[in-house]
């Protein structure tokens, strides 16, 4: 095995004594097995001070038996210069005496920086808590790493497998695939070491004997700031201090700054200086983020910052300046209405948050937006394909800044390359010139296997890279999904061999009697999106019967949107699998726009959620593309259940949900149910639509007459007001007062008036001869 121009050493034992004095053991040793010192510490000591030396970070890796990796992590705990405060232990067991973070809880290490963090991937191999750890190793510190043997490791199943492996799959269909890519990534980079605590044999030392490197001197404050020069003292960087100068244009209305950076390189400890100082000078900053913690950091140096001014006068989660100034925090839905408000806005992780509820914020007019290029927690595109364009076209005028260097270690750190490479954190689609051209004409269809994509770098780099753009959150988890899961199904569309469009395809149903009885029972069953909620809030048990395949992503490559690739993809994976599955579905954050996308590829819809997503914002609809007759069955069904019940939960949970949302969702509902109304329901509507009638008398036969339109009816019968009318009175009976504004209205009579007109032409459309002949004997009394 190649060690870097260095032979395996045989591992010398050696006695074990924490060199920690500040720091007393609080925990009983470790004694899991008779060799608890058999781990060289010498090697481990040279790579930490190589780290040291450089202001970089390394890895050590001890592969083999779990209880000697974890007596070996123990010895070097006891040997290196590493105080237990500066050290975390990431794993499902509390093993070690330091602090323990379970695996599923790395993401408290975000925001924090430790010397040494040792991660147990025995139990549990999730690549966000791999990305999540390695980012808070601070320079100079060391990231251990538990592994099992690595030539066995790819066939080791533990609990994220079991994750991956839905129904009616178990953990022996899931593939090791991103294991074998994180084994081949830890033997080929720089930086890493590689011990065997089953040989007790050094692989690979890690060490890069990197020449010497100058420390960089801490910037100087500008020789005049309209920021106090306390704040540029602040900063680490010259890159800080530059994006700082940059935030000083929003003192005046009419400002936006744009700060990008990869994640570690101090974005949001600027933005909270800007924020500082702007809270200083009396104004009233809104922070969102896709979390509070995400806008931790933002916080965080504000509050210092403001304490060391003397202008902090509270430190509460609003935090309150002498000046009267403040900085709150609200999620982005709530803060899509800026509420209160704010003097300015700042949407901190802004490749986070839904582009919708970001262009919601531009009414504010002083914003802010800090976004991760590459994102340990995952990041979309949308702000940079899609915002960006949106805010230029605002009269704000527009700063850019981005930041380079990284905060907490030193430029052009192998272990950050290593993270990138491993987890694809820098994956991007193909340049644009190379599908420039592509139309539906020249593209090929092809069927992407997990083998496919991980025996070709530069193919798995396109497709990932392609899915990360059309979702505002792809994580590192979903990388190991792709190449895993054992439901997942990926096609594409190729021109001239790069990708030009994508889907990921999640395959749902086909449940057993007994899974079927447990969902239907309030079970969850992971990993069958669709039949769970027609199922168990649908409560639908047969529901799970047929199988077919939800469309999980789907995603163009921006430089050739609009050009029915997307539409073209659908129809193709519409054809490979008609006559082979039931159904294919899709649920997603419901707009106006994807609506009518999905409708025009022949999606139906059959459920609108009751609750809002907690980042998005939106309602969630549910739609799906029969392909069978017993997927017609299920559609045919529940379609006509939406449209008998969806005038009651208008009128209830979804009172709020946007005009054209439910018109889109209505008209996308191919129902079959019958529509009847008694001749004195007619009289009633008849007598409203042009004459003494009122609404309000009955408004049950004016639902079901609205929904029968705008599910089944003539599109061109009414203006798009008119249909809103419906909507907004006649569904969700909002009042006179808000839709009239609402919908530009001078006053309420006339919007009662323009409702009574839109009635007419539906009586005359569908009303019976007595129906319509009420409503000519008031037309004929005009």
């Amino acid at each position: 095995m190649p060690t870097l121009g260095r032979p395996p050493v045989k591992a010398l034992s050696m006695p074990s004594g924490r060199v920690t004095p500040a720091q007393p053991r609080t925990k009983r040793p470790c004694r899991h097995s008779p060799y608890p010192d058999a781990m060289d510490t010498a090697a481990a000591r040279d790579l930490l001070a190589e780290a040291e030396r450089a202001n970089e970070r390394r890895v050590l890796v001890l592969a083999g038996d779990r209880a000697a990796g974890v007596d070996a992590a123990d010895g070097l705990l006891d040997a290196l210069p590493v105080a237990l405060s500066e050290t975390s232990l990431v794993s499902t067991r509390d093993d070690l005496a330091c602090e323990h973070v379970p695996t599923r809880n790395a993401g408290r290490l975000l925001g924090t920086t430790r010397r040494a963090v040792v991660l147990d991937l025995h139990a549990d191999c999730r690549p966000n808590a791999l990305g999540r750890v390695v980012g808070a190793v601070d320079g100079g510190g060391l990231l251990v790493v538990l592994a099992p043997a690595l030539d066995d490791w790819p066939a080791h199943r533990e609990s994220f497998d079991e994750g991956l492996a839905v129904p009616p799959f178990d953990t022996g269909d899931v593939t090791g695939r991103f294991r074998r890519r994180l084994v081949d990534t830890l033997r080929a980079h720089p930086g890493i070491a590689i011990y065997d605590v089953d040989d007790e044999t050094l692989e690979r030392d890690g060490l890069t004997d990197p020449a010497p490197r100058m420390r960089e001197p801490l910037p100087d404050p500008p020789e005049s700031t309209a920021f106090p020069r306390e704040a540029y003292e602040a900063c680490l960087t010259a890159d800080q201090a530059d994006a700082l100068a940059t935030f000083e244009s929003l003192r005046e209305p009419g400002h936006a700054v744009v700060a990008d950076a990869d994640r570690g390189r101090g974005k949001s400890s600027a933005a909270g200086l800007a924020a500082a100082c702007l809270a200083r000078e009396g104004l009233d900053v809104l922070v969102t983020a896709p979390d509070h913690r995400s806008a931790a950091e933002l916080f965080a140096r504000a509050r210092e910052r403001l304490d060391a001014l003397g202008d902090l006068d509270s430190d509460g989660d609003t935090v309150e300046t002498t000046t009267g100034g403040r900085i709150r925090f609200a999620k982005p839905p709530a803060a899509a209405d800026l509420p209160g408000d704010p003097d300015a806005v700042f949407a901190d992780e802004a490749a986070a948050i839904p582009v919708r509820l970001l262009e919601s914020l531009v009414g504010c007019q002083r914003l802010a937006f800090t976004t991760t290029v590459h994102g340990y927690e995952g990041a979309g595109r949308g702000f940079d394909v899609r915002f960006r364009d949106r805010l230029a076209e605002t009269d704000h005028e527009v700063h850019e800044t981005s930041l380079v260097d990284p905060i907490r270690y030193a430029g052009g750190d192998p272990v950050e390359a290593w993270a990138f490479r491993a987890l694809l954190l820098d994956a991007r689609p193909a340049v644009d010139p190379l599908v420039a051209d592509a139309t539906p004409e020249t593209v090929e269809y092809v069927s992407l296997s997990g083998d496919d994509l991980a025996g070709d770098e530069h193919l798995l780099r396109e497709v990932f890279g392609l899915l990360v753009y059309a979702h505002y959150r792809t994580e590192p988890n979903d990388l190991a999904r792709l190449l895993d899961a054992p439901n997942l199904a990926v096609r594409a569309l190729r021109h001239d061999g790069h990708i030009a469009s994508v889907a990921l395809l999640a395959r749902e149903g086909g449940l057993d009697a007994d899974l079927r009885a447990a969902m239907y029972d309030g079970e969850r069953v992971k990993g069958n999106m669709i039949p769970d909620v027609l199922t168990s809030q649908l409560r639908d048990e047969a529901a799970a019967v047929p199988f077919g395949y939800r469309v999980m992503r789907i995603a163009t490559h921006p430089a050739v949107r609009s050009r029915g690739l997307g539409s073209r993809l659908l129809g193709d994976v519409r054809s490979e699998f008609d006559g082979e599955a039931d159904w294919l579905g899709v649920g997603y954050g419901a707009t106006p726009e994807l609506l009518s996308f999905w409708a025009a590829n022949g999606y139906g819809t059959v459920q609108l959620s009751t609750t809002r997503n907690d980042t998005s914002g939106e309602y969630s609809a549910i739609m799906l593309d029969p392909l069978s007759d017993a997927g017609r069955e299920l559609y045919d069904r529940h379609a006509d259940w939406f449209a008998d019940r969806i005038g009651g939960v208008l009128s209830d949970a979804l009172r709020d949900l946007d005009l054209d949302v439910a018109r889109a969702a209505l008209r996308s509902c191919d129902a079959t149910s019958g529509f009847d109304l008694g001749e004195r329901d007619w009289r009633v509507v008849a007598g409203a639509a042009h004459g003494p009638g009122m609404y309000g008398v009955d408004p049950e036969p004016f639902r079901a007459l609205a929904v029968h339109h705008l599910v089944a009816g003539d599109a061109d019968l009414l203006s798009a007001d008119e249909q809103r009318l419906l909507v907004g009175k006649l569904l969700q009976s909002r009042p006179w007062d808000d839709l009239a504004d609402e919908l530009g209205y001078h006053s309420t009579s006339q919007a009662m008036r323009a409702l009574g007109d839109a009635l007419r032409p539906l009586v005359e459309a569908y009303g019976s001869e007595a129906a319509r002949a009420e409503l000519r004997r008031f037309e004929n009394d005009d």
